[in-house]
């Protein structure tokens, strides 16, 4: 299954290591530099350099600056892991 990260990107949702939300005042000192190093290795991608960034959606080669909250994010990839009984 796929997840909508916002604007034209989408990725499996296998690729998904974890969710953060950008806006957590209780992100650890750690974040910041873990992005700052991303970018300089070029691995961190902006989804949309108009809209805020709500969420980081971090794989293990890319981390996705994404306008997307971390919840529908978390809400999204979770209806795709979804399945019938008997399927």
């Amino acid at each position: 299954m796929f997840i909508h990260l916002g604007g034209n990107k989408m990725i499996r949702t296998s690729e998904v290591v974890t969710i953060l939300d950008a806006g957590n005042r209780y992100s650890p000192s750690t974040l910041r530099p873990f992005l700052i190093e991303a970018e300089k290795q070029g691995r961190l991608e902006h989804i949309s350099t108009l809209e805020e960034i709500k969420s980081y959606v971090v794989t293990e080669t890319m981390i996705y600056a994404s306008p997307i909250s971390s919840l529908t994010l978390m809400k999204r990839g979770q209806q795709g892991n979804t399945r019938m009984p008997g399927s």
